[in-house]
């Protein structure tokens, strides 16, 4: 009855792979050769079940669980499944030959449909299965958009955002802050000067005819202004001379302008009212 009934198995699921091949020869010019696979799978799959059903129902049912588990006789079983894989192989191999497809692409293509039918039979049987994603249309701006961020806790506020140039230049207050022309606080200016005539700056060894031209643009022009400036002040003067920022803390502006403002002489105010310089 073994052989009876893997005969009568071989048979209807032939005449599925002649109606698969069928299906797809009729359907492949109205529509790609995918679907056309696709179709013929179902259709063969479709007949080989019912054919199997009706014609080998009675000896299954008699031989239900001899038969399936082959226990007593595996080697017809082995060679049944064999000549079905070999008939399918065989018709697939004929069908894309015929439909002009390369066997071994079909092959492929058959085995990766295959694989999705599987996959969504375990689905639905409560199987877990593997299956590799792709990105969904926006989900890779989405992921370019992803950056990093850190909790800083509650009641953590965080530093003012610096602007490039301010990140650039020198934090001349030193208070962790590069603030651009905003460092230290600005010294008191004057609108002119006093009596109509203006200290020669220029015996402050550093600030030249330019320099000099500046500070008074700003409002400084007394020995004394300078002598007084604070350490914010003189940050603010460091990081507001345009094209000179800087030069009131490295030449020490602050220390020659007191004994000057005191009408004390340096070497260099010497040197200037000399005509040496400039």
């Amino acid at each position: 009855m073994m052989e009876k009934l893997g005969a009568c198995g071989l048979i209807s699921w032939l005449i599925g792979l002649v109606a698969a091949i069928a299906a797809y020869v009729a359907s492949v010019e109205a529509v790609t050769w995918i679907p056309a696979l696709l179709i013929a799978i179902a259709i063969g799959g479709f007949v080989g079940l019912v054919l199997s059903h009706l014609f080998c129902g009675s000896a299954e049912a008699g031989h239900g669980a001899a038969s399936h588990a082959a226990a007593s006789e595996p080697k017809h079983s082995a060679l049944v499944q064999e000549a079905l894989d070999e008939a399918e192989a065989g018709a697939l191999d004929a069908g894309a030959e015929a439909a002009g497809i390369d066997p071994a692409k079909a092959a492929a293509d058959k085995a990766t449909v295959d694989a999705a039918i599987a996959a969504e039979a375990a689905a639905e049987t409560g199987g877990k299965v593997a299956i590799k994603s792709t990105l969904l249309a926006g989900e890779e701006e989405l992921a370019s958009r992803k950056g990093t961020w850190k909790y800083e806790g509650a009641g953590a506020s965080a530093p003012a955002a610096a602007t490039p140039a301010a990140a650039a230049a020198p934090d001349y207050d030193k208070d962790g802050v590069h603030e651009g022309e905003d460092e230290g606080t600005r010294p008191e200016a004057l609108s002119g000067p006093r009596g109509g005539e203006a200290d020669n700056l220029k015996e402050i060894k550093g600030i030249g005819p330019k320099l000099e031209i500046l500070c008074n643009e700003l409002g400084f022009y007394h020995f004394d202004q300078i002598a007084n400036w604070t350490a914010d002040e003189v940050a603010w003067v460091d990081a507001n001379l345009k094209g000179f920022k800087g030069r009131v803390s490295r030449d020490n502006w602050v220390e020659q302008a007191k004994v000057l403002a005191a009408g004390g002489e340096t070497e260099f105010s010497k040197r200037v009212d000399k005509g040496e310089v400039y």
